[in-house]
Formats: C-alpha cells, structure tokens, sequence
C-alpha cells in the first residue's frame, strides 16, 4: 500500500490540529554540552596523569617481581640491601647478615630487644644506651666462640667467671665487700702481687693449709700493729739458711771482769720472756738471759 493510498483510506480526524506546533530537538545542547565535554577532558586529563604518576614511582621505587627496591623476596625468606629503616614494629623469627658483612641495628636512642613467652610476658631484655648496656634477665650468661664454654654467669645468687685468667688492670686494683673464694693468685708476669687491708685485718683460711711462695723473689708481710703466726694443732717450722730478727732489745747483765778489758760482744743469744716477747742478751760462757731478765719486767 502507497502513503497516498493509506491517507484516502484513512479516516478522518475532526479534531482541530496544531496550527503552530513546536518541535523539540533530542539531545544535549548549549551550555550542558560544553560541560560535559569539559569533565569528559578533566576525566581524560585526570587519567593520564595517575597512569604517569603510577609509572613514576614503579621506577623510583624500582619494583620488579622479585621485590621492591632493596625489599628481595627470595625462597628463604626477605632479603634487604642497604639502609632500612622501620617505623613499626617488625616481627620476625631470624635476622641474618651477609657472610662479608656485619649487622648493624642503629637507633637515634636506645636499642631494646625484647623476649616474651607464650603469654606475651617479658622474660628478657638488653637495652643499649647512650650512657650504658642493661641486661634484665634470669641469668646472664658469656661463651667462648670455639668450644661454647661459660666465659661469665651471673644470676641472682652468684657471679661464675670460667675464663683461665682473670686480669684487672685498674691502678686500685679489687676491691670485694665480702670474701673471696680461689684455689690461686697470682700476678703477672715481673708484677708484684700485693693483698692489702687499709682499715681492717687480712684474714686467709683453708682447711689444709695455705701456701704463699715466692719462686724468684721475697715473700714479704707488714703490718702497723702485731703479726701473729698461730698454730693450734701443729708446729710453727721456718726452714732458712739465715734467719735475722731484727730490731730486738737487747738485754745487759754485770760481768765480774771490768768492761774495759772486755771486747767488743758480737755474739748474742736469743732469750724469750713468759709473755712470749723475744729478745737478745750478751752471750757467755752459759746462758744470760735470767741475768739479763730485767727487760720482760717493762716489756
């Protein structure tokens, strides 16, 4: 059927039509279309930098599918090259170094590390200051590299020292508050070893003896006061080729012969009094020392 003879075949509408009817166009125009394609532009704009912007820093930072820059991600585990630093707390299970290098752990203040157990309580602790090294723990132990024995321990009951010398270099030497358990001592090499109480007594014991020996030099014992040299069970037995006690007072008795006629006495025999104080009288044909006894009565 043609349009003409659709319209004869049509019926007709009595209705009044539209002499001045307005058509509306379809579509975005004016001042609507030039914003849009001016936030479709920003939109465009906008992407091309975040693209940029995100191929920058994939090159800054260097990320690679191994890692990120010195972050390595390797098959035992993260490996960092050069300065790291860590703004959070890191929880590792190990921390391992190059085999041609050290591991440093640098701070601006105080290095702590800190061992917990299962319960998240402090077990142990060493802090690394600026003005000293703190270690709180159970017990503190030192061991040799080579074959792993204690070097030094201490706990709260005691300090173990396991190295084969201990060696003090201060010019006042040890000072210990209380007493000092040792099988030896002995000073260096060409050193005089020396064990001095300034304000009190020097008191050494040992159930079987104490044996002081000087192999290539003098054994020598002063005091201000009085040395007592005190055996209860045994002897006192000093074995010498010359034995001298000097600056003993020396005892005088009357001989019937007259002192000028008398020479010069060089012999002298050694006289105790019952107080146990020794001292020298004029030797004769026999003894002197009750002639000269008169010195223990102001002794």
């Amino acid at each position: 059927m043609t349009r003409e003879q659709y319209i004869l075949a049509t019926p007709q509408n009595n209705l009044p039509r539209a002499e001045n009817a307005q058509l509306y166009p379809v579509g975005i125009y004016g001042w609507r279309k030039r914003c849009l394609y001016f936030f479709v532009l920003l939109l465009l704009v906008t992407m091309i930098v975040n693209l940029a912007m995100t191929i920058w820093i994939l090159k800054v930072m260097n990320f690679t599918v191994d890692g990120m820059g010195n972050l390595r991600v390797t098959k035992k585990g993260i490996r960092l090259e050069g300065i790291s630093e860590f703004l959070l707390p890191l929880y590792v299970k190990e921390i391992h170094s190059r085999k041609d290098s050290p591991l440093v752990l640098q701070s601006d203040r105080n290095v702590t590390v800190n061992a917990r157990n299962h319960m998240g309580q402090l077990t142990g602790q060493l802090t690394v200051g600026a003005d000293a090294v703190e270690a709180q723990c159970k017990r503190f132990e030192v061991r040799a590299s080579e074959d792993g024995r204690v070097l030094f321990s201490a706990d709260e009951d005691e300090i173990t020292i396991g190295a084969e010398k201990l060696k003090v270099t201060g010019t006042e030497g040890a000072v210990f508050g209380h007493s000092v358990e040792t099988p030896h001592i002995r000073a260096e090499p060409s050193q005089d070893l020396r064990l001095e109480s300034p304000t009190r007594s020097l008191i050494m014991e040992a159930p079987r003896g104490v044996q002081v020996s000087a192999a290539a030099g003098d054994f020598k014992a002063t005091c201000r006061k009085e040395l007592h040299l005190q055996s209860t069970e045994g002897e006192i037995f000093l074995n010498a080729d010359k034995i001298r006690l000097g600056s003993l007072p020396t005892g005088s008795f009357s001989s019937s012969s007259p002192s000028s006629s008398r020479p010069r006495q060089t012999v002298y025999e050694l006289c105790v009094c019952p107080n146990g104080k020794l001292y020298l009288s004029p030797a004769g044909v026999s003894s002197t020392c009750q002639s000269s006894s008169n010195i223990c009565l102001w002794s």
